[in-house]
Parts: structure tokens; sequence; C-alpha cells
């Protein structure tokens, strides 16, 4: 063998290499993409519910205006957002948390609680909050995938070659958000 075919041997290995790796951020990268419509939509579909909901607990909940008002500013102000869930995350925050204040709230209203309509609601917000974590621990996974390849050698020289970059993680960064909303009278 001479070294003419060895060098081409190298050169070969070394491109299919390049090649493989090229593919292999190309898939982190969609996948990433993928996970983040995944959570548009599914904040759409929470979105789309809170009206319905505040329609149907205001008949009830003649002394929680304020709560009401609450649930609703925040939703309008994640709408407002616009951007990627990434960028609206702390609104994203701030809307769920409002939503749990009034679930609490509506303890204390017996008929609001058996009231069929309501009960429906609170089950597809609870079933849409559930896949909005999936989706957000689907995308962590997958930026913690691009990230180590990312910073991993050889593939970090693709990366660097190629401009990929890291992606950044859905994260609770304010205490407040981490603690469990209390609810006072």
């Amino acid at each position: 063998m001479s070294i003419v075919n060895i060098i081409l041997i190298v050169v070969a290995l070394l491109v299919i290499y390049i090649i493989g790796a090229y593919n292999g951020f190309i898939k982190l990268s969609n996948r990433a993409k993928e996970a983040i419509s995944d959570i548009d939509v599914q904040s759409k579909r929470r979105y789309d519910l809170i009206p319905n909901l505040i329609a149907t607990v205001k008949g009830y909940m003649t002394h929680e205006r304020e709560t009401l008002e609450s649930v609703t500013k925040a939703r309008t102000e994640v709408m407002q957002a616009g951007g990627d869930p990434l960028q609206k995350e702390k609104s994203e925050n701030a809307l769920a948390g409002t939503l749990k204040t009034l679930f609490a709230v509506s303890e204390n209203y017996p008929d609001l609680k058996a009231n069929a309509n309501f009960l429906d609601l609170q089950r597809e917000l609870a079933d849409t909050e559930n896949k909005i974590q999936a989706s957000r621990r689907f995308y962590n996974a997958v930026a913690k995938d691009m990230n180590v390849k990312v910073e991993s050698f050889p593939s970090n020289i693709i990366a660097r070659l190629f401009k990929f970059t890291q992606e950044k993680y859905f994260a609770v960064e304010a205490q407040a958000e981490k603690e469990v909303v209390q609810v006072k009278f």
C-alpha cells in the first residue's frame, strides 16, 4: 500500500467523519426546534382554554375579581411577549402561578368545584401544564445532547466550523417562582 493510498484513506475517513458530525448537529438542531414547537402548541392550547375558564369562574367568584384580573393580565402579557418559549419563559411561569392561585381560591366555592364545565377545564389545563412540562424536559434533554456535542472534542471543531452553538435550557431562575403559591384570605 503506497503512501498516496494511505493519505486518500485518511482523507476519506476524515470527510466521512465531518459529514456524520455535521448531520448529527443538524439532527439535534431540528429536534430542539421540534421541542420548541411542541411547547408553543401546548402554550397556545393553554391560552385558548383560559378565557373559557374565566367565563365559567366569573359567575361563582364575585369576591375574587383581583384573582381573575391577574390571570387575564398574565395571559395577555404572555401572548404579547412573542418570540420563542425560551424568551417568554418568565411570563409563562407567571401565568402558571396565577392559574395555581385561581385553582386554590376555587376551593372556597363548593358550587364551582362541582360545576362540570369548570372541572373539565381544570382537567384540560392540568393536562396541558403537564404536556408543557414534558415538552420542556424533552427540550432540555435535546439541549444537553447538543451542548455536549458542541463542547466535546473533536466534534467541537465541526461545531465551530459550521457555527453550531449551545442551546439554552429552560430553568426556574427566580427564587419566588420555586416557592409554593400561598393563598391568603
